[in-house]
């Protein structure tokens, strides 16, 4: 009886391991690159915060595709099979396979993708100003460093090794071409009829894809908005 009553042994807790980055203990480089390994997490968080509040079709398909990468990154690890470094042993794993490197495709197709996007999809003018062309550069820049850095973290970690990083990065960028291919032929020009449908105009979905600047374009109409709206308003207090 007394036996019964002692306690018994906790059991052991699991880690959710989407955040579960561990880095050597004093290494303030692995602790950065530890946090630079989170960024895919903060990319998604920023697609969906986009959606909710936006609710533009064109960053809903750039959302699938990065979640169709996933998927494929899934199915490549399971059929591939390679394990991760064996000098790594690290805990809280969603899987022990390790080809390719899902951070890297993923960062790979969000960059290539947003590239593309950049490039391709917002045309340059000819009347475009030096300035309005040069944050373009310098973003690419920006993301092409994030990208190096969330690739070479995944190695430093112990999480991946060189080959499975650059097959990752390979895949990413190639799913990213073609997904922006198919988003650019075949899906952009329905997007007038999906903007039309009941439940597009229920959830305010839109359609920007014939606006070549949407930020400059939601600034000029808010600006315009607000001077209408302060005339009226100015011309009934008086």
């Amino acid at each position: 009886m007394a036996a019964e009553e002692q306690c018994s042994a906790p059991p052991r807790w699991q880690s959710i391991s989407l955040t579960h980055v561990e880095y050597p203990p004093g290494d303030l480089t692995g602790q950065v690159l530890a946090y630079m390994s989170l960024l895919p997490i903060a990319v998604l968080v920023g697609f969906v915060t986009l959606i909710i509040f936006k609710r533009e079709l064109h960053t809903i398909s750039f959302f699938g595709g990065l979640l169709m990468n996933e998927a494929l990154n899934w199915l490549l690890k399971h059929i591939l099979q390679e394990p991760r470094p064996s000098q790594g042993g690290h805990g809280g794993l969603t899987t022990e396979y390790g080809m390719p490197s899902s951070h890297a495709q993923f960062i790979w197709f969000f960059v290539v993708y947003f590239f593309l996007f950049l490039y391709l999809r917002m045309h340059q003018t000819n009347n475009a100003r030096c300035v309005e062309l040069l944050w373009r550069h310098i973003l690419s820049v920006i993301l092409l460093s994030v990208a190096l850095f969330v690739s070479y973290s995944r190695v430093y970690l112990l999480y991946h090794t060189w080959s499975q990083v650059i097959y990752g990065g390979v895949a990413g960028s190639v799913i990213a071409a073609v997904w922006f291919y198919f988003t650019q032929v075949i899906l952009t020009p329905l997007f007038p009829k999906i903007a039309a449908w009941p439940i597009s105009e229920f959830f305010l979905v839109r359609d920007t894809s014939l606006i070549p600047n949407i930020l400059w374009f939601e600034y000029t109409v808010t600006r315009s908005e607000a001077r209408n709206r302060q005339r009226k308003l100015g011309t009934k207090l008086q």
